[in-house]
């Protein structure tokens, strides 16, 4: 079995969605100063690297990460040449790209954009539409390989249908195809995201 793990590394100084929180990573206790132990405390944004977003995140009022089904977690997930697509995953390049299965993740020339040190404002994203097209295939489950999905009325066509939304995945060393999808978010109660582990199996 091959394992890859397609979370972006965490870590002070990587690149964040613009407006949130920077990640800041410190010793707090040290055995080298006289310390038992090493303890490091972590600062973050819900939203840093590879996580999902909760319904609540564009859907005042819904659910959190807490509570999004496992089941939608894990299982058979496909993932999508998008390189093509210029900028948008409207409905037609929805139509045209085909995906089939509950779990879509689409591979775009974002994961490239993991090579910069800064935030990258070209980057491949969903319409409200192609998030539509989405829904009405059936998809529960739908990734891209950068900080955000697409605009509000992306986000808003896939939470307020239930779909989990995973962004910041680094799809650069997988090929397209099938695999099995293992996707771990903290169990953060009443949050609008959470950082998330993700792994896909072949």
């Amino acid at each position: 079995m091959e394992i890859f793990d397609v979370s972006v590394p965490i870590r002070p100084g990587m690149v964040t969605y613009p407006g949130d929180p920077t990640i800041r990573l410190e010793r707090v206790q040290s055995i080298a100063e006289g310390a038992t132990a090493n303890v490091s405390r972590l600062e973050l944004g819900v939203h840093t690297g590879t996580h999902i977003d909760a319904p609540v995140h564009f859907l005042d009022g819904s659910s959190a990460t807490e509570t999004l089904p496992l089941e939608v977690l894990l299982g058979p997930a496909v993932v999508v040449d998008a390189i093509a697509v210029d900028r948008l995953l409207d409905a037609s390049a929805v139509a045209h790209l085909a995906p089939h299965g509950e779990r879509v993740l689409f591979k775009t020339r974002n994961s490239e954009l993991w090579r910069h040190e800064s935030f990258q404002e070209d980057f491949v994203s969903l319409t409200g539409e192609g998030a539509a097209a989405l829904v009405e295939l059936g998809v529960r489950l739908v990734g891209i390989d950068y900080l955000s999905i697409g605009d509000q009325d992306a986000h808003r066509e896939l939470l307020g249908a239930g779909v989990v939304v995973v962004e910041g995945l680094d799809l650069r060393a997988v090929e397209p195809g099938d695999y099995e999808l293992v996707c771990a978010p903290l169990r953060l109660v009443g949050s609008d995201g959470a950082p998330a582990r993700v792994l896909l199996l072949r």
